[in-house]
């Protein structure tokens, strides 16, 4: 199936996305470094409403919207592939350079900004990726369900062995509380570049989950699913359906202290609610009378590097000790609040930039520089 417009749907899944994955980074960031708080393990038993209300938003958030957000980067490339063969190029030809540059945006934003950064391990993906499209359908069924079972099997024992009594829940780093609150921001990028190894084992770990989130990304895309006909709305129905009826009670484990449960949630329980989600805001999208709005979702989908960069940049400024300096000092409330004004925010810059530029100024940076390179 080749197609040749621009899919609306495509571009609101990926600015939600976007949006979403603030939702978890921001408590992150609030907290100064420490990931307790987006787990269950500093809890033997039920939470205070500050605590409550903080699960909550990371129950719709936490891994669901990076497990989306993983999907569109899948269904990115497949639209690239689709149209390398339009045009007759070989592939993956010049997008090799595009993920080259995504390796190396990943690299600056993890150097200068967040530790917990996801481009450079999709530029890992991706390299991957493109070769096993390149091989077909048949390579990309079977490499669905290796690297799919892999991954699942791997999580599945480390929750048995969790349930047996091993500690394999996420825990906080107390010398970075520490070092974002007093520390200037040079010495913080001392100390990313230092822990290098580290702070990329996350992003190690879960290429697998990555490279079957990307294929079932082309898959999808080849299905049909984000077309606005009878097919697409048919197909959608079936994923809203995973969502919640499979994906909805197995994430509300998060709910259940201890720490248990939280590799489990965010790295194999949440992509299953991710795909709901795709059903969910397919149905959304047919709500004609807020169409402006998911416009607003599209164009932060159409510029997302330059709003996922813009987002961990002002959440950095707003929480750290060389910036604002609010970090450990506001209650759930405040930083959902936070939240929803960067991502209003957001929405209003992709406006304007999208509007005047027709492009963010990291993808403009990143187009050029490509067009650069391959034309000497």
């Amino acid at each position: 199936m080749k197609v040749q417009q621009r899919l609306p749907l495509i571009d609101m899944l990926r600015g939600f996305a976007v949006l979403g994955t603030l939702g978890t980074n921001i408590w992150i960031f609030a907290y100064l470094g420490d990931i307790s708080y987006i787990t269950t393990s500093n809890y033997s038993g039920w939470w205070s409403l500050n605590d409550f209300l903080r699960m909550v938003v990371l129950f719709f958030v936490n891994g669901k919207l990076l497990g989306l957000l993983t999907i569109m980067f899948g269904v990115g490339l497949e639209l690239k592939y689709q149209q390398a063969l339009r045009k007759g190029n070989a592939w993956p030809g010049m997008y090799i350079w595009t993920i080259v540059f995504l390796f190396m945006e990943g690299l600056i934003h993890f150097t200068l900004v967040m530790e917990y950064d996801i481009l450079m391990s999709y530029a890992v993906t991706a390299i991957i990726v493109v070769f096993i499209v390149k091989f077909g359908d048949k390579a990309i069924k079977r490499a669905l369900y290796v690297f799919g079972s892999f991954h699942a099997v791997m999580i599945l024992l480390i929750l048995v062995s969790s349930l047996l009594g091993a500690n394999a829940s996420l825990t906080g780093v107390d010398p970075v509380v520490s070092l974002y609150e007093n520390g200037t921001w040079f010495e913080q990028i001392q100390y990313r570049l230092t822990n290098f190894l580290y702070y990329r084992t996350e992003a190690i770990f879960i290429i697998p989950m990555n490279i079957f989130l990307f294929l079932l990304g082309v898959k999808l895309m080849r299905n049909g699913v984000f077309l606005q006909n009878d097919k697409g709305r048919q197909a959608r129905q079936k994923l809203f359906k995973i969502g919640i009826f499979i994906g909805v009670p197995l994430n509300l484990l998060i709910f259940i202290p201890g720490g248990v449960f939280d590799l489990p949630v965010r790295y194999l329980f949440a992509p299953i609610l991710s795909i709901g989600y795709i059903g969910i805001l397919g149905k959304v999208l047919e709500y004609k009378k807020l169409d402006w709005l998911w416009k607003r979702f599209g164009e932060i989908g159409k510029m997302s590097l330059s709003c996922y960069v813009l987002q961990n940049t002002m959440a950095s400024i707003i929480f750290y000790g060389w910036g604002l300096g609010l970090g450990g000092k506001l209650n759930s409330i405040e930083v959902i609040g936070i939240w929803l004004t960067l991502s209003l925010f957001q929405l209003f810059i992709a406006h304007i930039c999208i509007k005047h530029f027709h492009v963010g100024p990291m993808e403009w940076i990143r187009k050029n520089a490509i067009q650069s390179v391959t034309q000497k």
